[in-house]
């Protein structure tokens, strides 16, 4: 059975942004609900540490699983998505007008949906 050292070890993402009442928020999307804050960016980076063991080690008392960090490796950047027609032709339409392929649309409009909601 793998320690809290060994998952302590692991490279799991780091998550900095600022919060909105103030100071800065940190969290390790991999893990959820590890989650801390502090006033400096500095501050809620070296809070992060204690978080993470303090939720590694309440999901090894209870038994939980732990995931260990996603790499990009795990991910081949292709998805097949199926839409209804309608739609596939309005895309289609607004990647001609736009002069990209549909592909090029879809990325962009992928990445500003992602864009605003920063936590993903």
């Amino acid at each position: 059975m793998a320690t809290a050292d060994y998952y302590m070890r692991l490279p799991y993402k780091e998550v900095i942004e600022p919060a909105d009442e103030g100071g800065y928020v940190a969290y390790l999307p991999d893990l959820q609900g590890c989650i801390t804050q502090g006033e400096t960016k500095e501050e809620a980076i070296s809070m992060l540490d204690d978080a993470k063991l303090a939720w590694i080690e309440c999901a090894l008392d209870a038994g939980d699983e732990i995931p260990v960090p996603e790499k990009d490796e795990d991910f081949s950047g292709k998805f097949n998505l199926r839409l209804p027609k309608s739609m596939h032709r309005r895309l289609s339409v607004l990647a001609r007008r736009e002069g990209v392929s549909l592909n090029q649309l879809a990325v962009s409009l992928l990445a500003m949906g992602i864009g605003a909601n920063s936590r993903l």
